[in-house]
């Protein structure tokens, strides 16, 4: 597959402006790294190593689009995307997680991608499967094991006195017919409820805990697989719906019809190739250059992860992982603390820094309505389900953005998140009330808005609490 496949870092922004309003350079430079994937991928392999990917840096207030442009990204690759916070993982000998267990919570996610892609493509042989199984549950085989039965018994007879031909036995099932209705009112979903007893198998491996240094922390064995030749399967009766034994039998095909040894080894490498892991917070493991307390070990946290960041290898329980060519993008506020107070090492691994904008007015109005599903689309689909109808006026979203942007300057800057808070406060009435309406036409403009927010907006002590 060459380039010529792949979206250039032109449709990759067209992409992002679906969804994210406004910053640019953030945008342009996730996607100058992702089409430098493509582009590795088209060398000869020597040199393919050699291309390390160019890790980023985004700096800005909460709510401008950080995780979201990452979390794109992600789903426009589709490669696995792991978001974790950089405060959660502690220095080694620090009870918390240590920084190597982020590679093994991106390998867990690129099997689970690969067995689900795996999963839907035997779909259709898996629903035959599980249809012939329901069926069997639906109508069990005893009479017809017993009418074989007969029918062996009168061909013995037969052959012992010499009469009787072969066109004379009836050898056709007298429950086909019954069975092809069922089938048919299986397929119309019209047996979903209809209880039926099944045999599942369950789980005959016994409980293990495990103590590690970091606390309770996932072992690397695969006792599952380690066992499950030692203990026997053990079935067990159940009685459940027809809706529920579909789920249960679905499962227990796509386990014998996924190749899980390939898929595991897909999995590893699309993880080492094409994984992104979006390290937020980055700006509160920064130390204070203090030698006791907490600075201690946020800086070892620093240490930690700087070899996962420039390459090393993460023992998983799916094998050995690579992290030479996951893409690392770190994003922080950075109030009290600036990226040049991160170790040197670490801040040479990051290499491209791009700053995004506090949000304007004029972002707040296009946010509110220019996504592709913005908030005043959700908040439109979500009333429509009680079937009452909102509209909002021109006014209405110039008079939220004013409040959002008011509000931002005068509390904390939270950003595009202030939004959420306006807009529920601002219809909590309606909703509340959207059972009991349905069937009305509801128009929101500026004079509702300031009748439903003049309380808090005229009191700024309140303000800051509520809004």
């Amino acid at each position: 597959m060459g380039l010529e496949d792949k979206l250039t870092p032109r449709q990759i922004v067209q992409e992002l402006d679906k969804y994210i309003v406004g910053q640019e350079d953030a945008k342009k430079a996730v996607a100058i790294a992702l089409r430098n994937r493509s582009r590795r991928q088209m060398l000869y392999p020597e040199m393919r190593e050699e291309v390390a990917p160019k890790n980023i840096i985004m700096i800005g207030p909460t709510g401008v689009g950080k995780t979201e442009i990452a979390r794109r990204l992600a789903r426009l690759a589709d490669a696995p995307f792991l978001k974790v916070e950089a405060s959660k993982y502690t220095e080694v000998g620090y009870v918390g997680r240590d920084v190597e267990s982020m590679i093994r919570d991106l390998t867990e996610l690129a099997v689970n991608m690969l067995k689900s892609d795996y999963s839907e493509a035997v779909r259709e042989k898996a629903d035959q499967i599980v249809e012939d199984r329901i069926l069997d549950a639906l109508l069990p085989p005893l009479h017809r094991h017993k009418q074989s039965q007969d029918l062996d018994d009168i061909d013995s007879d037969e052959e012992e006195f010499g009469t009787g031909s072969e066109s004379e036995l009836v050898e056709e099932d007298p429950f086909a017919e019954t069975r092809e209705k069922f089938r048919q009112d299986l397929r119309a979903e019209k047996l979903e409820d209809k209880p039926v007893n099944i045999e599942i198998q369950s789980n005959a491996i016994p409980m293990v805990e495990v103590f590690s240094p970091a606390g309770f922390e996932e072992m690397d064995i695969n006792f599952k697989d380690l066992f499950s030749g030692i203990f026997p399967k053990r079935t067990k009766d159940r009685r459940v719906t027809v809706a529920e034994a579909r789920e249960i039998f679905m499962e227990e095909e796509f386990e014998k019809l996924v190749d899980m040894d390939r898929v595991v080894s897909e999995a590893v490498e699309k993880a080492e190739n094409s994984g992104i892991v979006f390290l937020d917070e980055i700006d509160k493991i920064v130390g204070h250059n203090s030698k006791t307390g907490p600075d201690v070990s946020r800086e070892g946290v620093q240490r930690d992860i700087l070899p996962i960041v420039e390459g090393s290898t993460v023992a998983t329980k799916y094998g050995m992982v690579k992290t030479d060519h996951v893409l690392f993008i770190a994003a922080g506020a950075f109030h009290s603390a600036k990226p040049s107070d991160l170790i040197p090492e670490l801040q040479g691994r990051f290499p491209i820094r791009v700053e995004l904008k506090n949000l304007t007015k004029e972002d707040f109005k296009r946010i509110l309505v220019e996504p592709k599903n913005s908030l005043v689309k959700q908040y439109i689909a979500l009333l429509e389900t009680e079937g009452v109808e909102i509209e909002f006026t021109e006014d209405a979203i110039e008079e939220i953005a004013s409040l959002a942007c008011q509000i931002n300057e005068q509390t904390e800057n939270i950003g595009a998140r202030r939004l959420h808070t306006i807009m529920e406060r601002l219809l909590s009435e309606i909703s509340f009330s959207a059972p009991g309406i349905s069937g009305e036409e509801k128009t929101i403009d500026a004079e509702y808005i300031r009748k439903q927010l003049a309380d808090i907006i005229e009191d700024r002590d309140l303000s800051r609490y509520i809004l």
